[in-house]
């Protein structure tokens, strides 16, 4: 199919600000689709108020405007610019709200605006929970028990049918914003004596539509996620499976994701995949991406779908580095009018985008907090973002990328860390998610806690729990041992993702005398491409990552170089 011939000009609304829930992940995207939509010839108009990101640079856009996100400007932009059309789903959550209240106030039926990437109906659907709930149970897929809300008296009467404890989640917005769980009746509706606010007000007050779904808790069930794209043909891929490393109850831009989905037989990863086919065409997403977010009873595998962002999200961006899918970029040219199999990958320049990426890799995110600027803050993690940046590692193993991930939190971790907790104190550490569990979970693990004890505990599946209680084992070894002294088993250390000064520090010597030691054994790391086949077609863009095997797949030319550094994790500042 051609692209389509009545589509001159687009509109991209932008994220804005950067604030907890909503980063670069949204100027990633926009980015990515301004890029897109003018190499096909197409006027690209972008307003986004943020000047310190990239989409605003002159170069990515023919009209930029620096102007606040509001309807009322964008009004008068449209009226001034008259684009064919406005893409909504790369800009986030913000985005998302502006194109819905332009079209409901009639402001692009007035101008003749198009919608594109995902109609009014379908946003509706996704972002309205009463009518995501009545979908899913229309294509018989299980939600959990749930009621509606948008005054006192209605937060009451759900409340009786969902009983505590119990998952509040407001309509159309960001990061959790307002969400919580409530574990009493004094959390749910709150105590005029002490003038406490309960959270089922806050949340009706934080939702621009002011409803909130009072929801079944599914606290300690596993999560996962995938990432979906579907053109006007109704050709659909799956992008890329995420599973959250915290169970349920921890919002997962808070939670440790690893890429694909570790936990899953091929008979369950197949139930999800076709229960997102059945989700996105009933939802109606034309063209694009979207997210679909599940949850799963450890005790029984009984499946509930949790929610769908019908736009390209925050994991969007985590799914395009880890697969090398650029998720933002091929969203774009489905919205005017190209199907999957007519647009090339840029990386091996021979598959199509209809050919679903193939990971040989391990990928593990983990988030970034600043809770040390603000000591009164309450660090316990729940349904309401908090984190403030992630960092993403590669590995060829989880053992590999987690270490790698724990290091680059520039947090002033060299991986898997001692904490000073004592063991009498550890159990609620373990209990209560906090941002430094994970490095808890290694203590107790050294305090010769079982799995099956820390499982209880944490709610972690026990395959996560088994791969930290290897790395931990290994260190005991080392710390016996000494530094090891042939190469095997310097590259099993490696390929388990202890760091030279990690090593070095478990065996009291310096971090040069133990890089030393591993290059006079001749352990070095070779770079792997990422090229989304598993290396069946040959990857003509290099996009690499470390590790620790014999093969080096750099091929780095004779021309001169200059490195860049990137600036790391988001953090405040």
């Amino acid at each position: 199919m051609p692209k389509r011939s009545d589509l001159n000009s687009v509109l991209i609304i932008g994220a804005g600000p950067i604030v907890i829930g909503q980063a670069c992940e949204f100027d990633y995207s926009g980015t990515q689709a301004a890029k897109a939509l003018k190499e096909e010839g197409v006027r690209v108009i972008l307003v986004n108020s943020n000047p310190a990101t990239i989409m605003t640079d002159p170069d990515f856009a023919h009209r930029t405007y620096v102007e606040p996100l509001t309807a009322d400007v964008l009004e008068k932009i449209i009226a001034r610019e008259r684009p064919d059309a406005v893409l909504p789903t790369v800009g986030g959550q913000t985005a998302l709200n502006l194109a819905v209240e332009l079209a409901q106030r009639g402001v692009l039926e007035k101008y003749g605006v198009r919608m594109i990437g995902a109609n009014l109906n379908a946003i509706k659907m996704a972002e309205d929970r009463s009518l995501f709930k009545r979908a899913m149970i229309e294509i018989g897929l299980n939600v959990p028990r749930s009621g509606f809300a948008r005054t006192p008296g209605e937060a009451a009467e759900a409340l009786e049918h969902v009983g505590l404890p119990c998952i509040i989640r407001p309509s159309y917005t960001l990061g959790g914003m307002g969400g919580g769980v409530a574990l009493t009746r004094e959390d749910f509706f709150g105590d005029a004596e002490k003038g406490t606010l309960g959270k089922a007000a806050w949340g009706m007050a934080q939702s621009p539509v002011h409803e909130v779904m009072i929801e079944q808790s599914l606290l300690g069930w596993k999560e996962y996620e995938l990432e979906v794209m579907r053109d006007h043909k109704d050709n659909v891929v799956i992008v890329c499976s995420i599973e959250n490393l915290d169970p349920m109850g921890v919002h997962t831009g808070d939670s440790i994701t690893v890429a694909p989905a570790q936990t899953l037989t091929d008979k369950e990863y197949q139930m999800r995949r076709d229960a997102a086919l059945k989700i996105i065409r009933k939802i109606g997403v034309d063209t694009g991406g979207s997210n679909i977010q599940f949850a799963v009873n450890p005790a029984n595998g009984e499946l509930q779908i949790i929610e769908m962002n019908p736009r390209v999200s925050r994991s969007s961006a985590l799914a395009s580095k880890a697969t090398g899918f650029p998720i933002a970029r091929i969203a774009a040219k489905l919205s005017i009018g190209y199907t999957l199999d007519e647009i090339p990958n840029d990386i091996t320049k021979k598959t199509p985008a209809s050919f679903e990426p193939t990971i040989d890799y391990c990928v593990t995110k983990i988030p970034r907090f600043d809770f040390e600027k603000f000591p009164q803050a309450d660090r316990s993690l729940t349904s309401q973002m908090k984190s403030v940046g992630e960092a993403m590692a590669i590995g060829r193993t989880f053992k590999e990328s987690f270490q790698k991930a724990l290091r680059s939190l520039e947090s002033g971790s060299d991986g898997l860390d001692e904490t000073d907790v004592p063991e009498d104190a550890i159990a609620e550490k373990l209990r209560t998610p906090q941002p430094d569990r994970i490095w808890n979970v290694g203590q107790a693990f050294r305090f010769g806690w079982s799995v099956e004890k820390i499982r209880s505990l944490t709610l972690i599946d026990p395959w996560f729990l088994e791969n930290i209680r290897q790395i931990v084992d290994e260190e005991k070894v080392v710390a016996k041992r000494g530094l090891p002294q042939d190469r095997e088993g310097m590259l099993r250390v490696k390929q388990m993702g202890f760091s030279d000064r990690r090593l070095a520090r478990i065996c009291g010597v310096s971090e040069a005398a133990a890089r030393e030691k591993r290059l006079s054994l001749g352990v070095r790391p070779v770079f792997k491409r990422i090229d989304t086949c598993a290396a069946e077609f040959e990857a003509l863009t290099p996009y690499m990552y470390s590790t620790y095997e014999q093969e080096c797949e750099a091929e780095p030319t004779r021309k001169k170089k200059i490195m860049i550094l990137g600036g790391g994790p988001n953090r405040i500042g």
